[in-house]
């Protein structure tokens, strides 16, 4: 078993580390069957400085996470980045532990441009150092230049414009965007997390850097994180505001596997305040039961629930075009179709207790019957185009 050590454990790429660490050491993640952990030593700031000892006695792999961003006094860069860096390996090589050490640094450390700072330079110290302790003792080191990251548990209003953007439109507070035009290379957290289980198990991508640009290379100098995104601030804008309105508009934005909306949307949601974790659509009810859009798609059509009271026959209408999917989920009901200008009439009985799907076909008029005489049919439907009331595609004509 590895024990594994974190500096810089509370922050945020150190949160989202160690759970995933522990849900590996706990036999929660399933996926990652060629990892072993033993213990986690999480360290930090207010962590007893005592315990360093002991962590780098044991440790048989090192993340560090540890730094300094934003601090009172432009000098605390230094002694965070590059001083911290030093005990740290210092430590390491008093107990003779030559185990590997992965290092966050940042593109800041190309010192190029708008990266020529106080921060950056530090950085760029704190990689050298660990680059010499690599040659001195023979220790394997992983030294990333994270871009900008964002991802749950992301502080606002601290050193990421997206956790702002989306703390503030989940809470319905300003923003501020001087360009919509500047870009931004982003590096999701569940990407870089699992980057660094990769190298936990040696292997690790390996890059150089052309500038500020990220070359990925089987024996490079540096290592990164292989998925990147590269958005204007005016996109990410331009996305959480569809996403700020889904509650009103039911509309659900495409969000395909791997794409930055996934992941931006995923980070939206996790700073929603306890008042929009859920909302209300609007229910249509009469006297039969009730009818709600439940879901819309941009190009995949919507999904419903209905709800039939005892004895109730719905429906009774035909489609040119649109088609839709029947599925009861509670209740017991007939389903009957008809081919327009036919007397052949197809029945589906249907209950709660076996799910199916029914097709509601394309030319044949069709409707759902409650049979039970106390209790309510319940039915997810699905139809492959969003309702338009110019245009509803919706005609009626009676099954039988």
């Amino acid at each position: 078993m590895m024990n594994i050590l974190v500096t810089g454990a509370k922050g945020f790429v150190g949160k989202n580390l160690c759970a995933s660490l522990k849900n590996i050491r706990d036999n929660k993640d399933r996926t990652r069957q060629g990892l072993s952990i033993g213990e986690v030593f999480e360290y930090d700031i207010d962590t007893d400085p005592s315990l360093l000892d002991e962590y780098c006695a044991k440790a048989d792999f090192v993340f560090h996470l540890a730094g300094v961003n934003r601090p009172d006094n432009p000098d605390e860069f230094m002694k965070g980045n590059f001083g911290f860096t030093g005990t740290l390996l210092d430590t390491l090589k008093a107990y003779s532990n030559t185990c590997p050490v992965m290092l966050s640094s940042s593109i800041q450390a190309t010192c190029i441009g708008r990266y020529d700072s106080e921060y950056g330079r530090s950085k760029k110290a704190g990689e050298d150092l660990v680059f010499d302790y690599g040659k001195e003792t023979g220790a394997k080191v992983l030294v990333y230049r994270f871009p900008n990251l964002f991802g749950k548990w992301c502080r606002p209003n601290y050193n990421s414009a997206v956790a702002t953007f989306c703390n503030n439109m989940a809470n319905d507070l300003p923003i501020t965007v001087s360009d919509r035009n500047v870009q931004l290379e982003l590096l999701y957290i569940d990407d870089l997390v699992t980057e660094m289980l990769d190298a936990l198990e040696g292997k690790e991508h390996r890059c150089e850097f052309d500038g500020i640009n990220t070359v990925l290379c089987n024996n490079g100098k540096y290592c990164a994180a292989p998925t990147t995104h590269k958005v204007t601030l005016g996109e990410i804008v331009d996305l959480l505001d569809t996403f700020r309105l889904q509650p009103t508009t039911l509309v659900m934005p495409e969000i395909p596997h791997n794409s930055f909306a996934k992941k931006l949307y995923s980070t939206y949601l996790s700073y929603l305040p306890k008042e929009k974790i859920s909302f209300t659509p609007k229910m249509n009810v009469d006297d039969r039961g009730s009818f709600t859009e439940l879901l819309k798609t941009e190009k995949c059509g919507q999904f419903s629930v209905n709800i039939s009271k005892p004895g109730i026959t719905k429906g009774q209408h035909w489609h040119h075009t649109k088609w839709e999917f029947f599925i009861v989920v509670s209740g017991h009901g007939l389903i009957q179709l008809r081919k327009i200008d036919t007397d052949e009439v197809i029945e589906f009985e249907v209950s709660g207790d076996k799910i199916e799907a029914i097709h509601m076909l394309p030319g044949y008029t069709h409707n759902i019957i409650n049979l039970s005489e106390d209790e309510n049919l319940v039915t997810l439907m699905w139809a492959n185009e969003q309702f338009d009331p110019e245009h509803p595609d919706t005609f009626g004509e009676a099954v039988e």
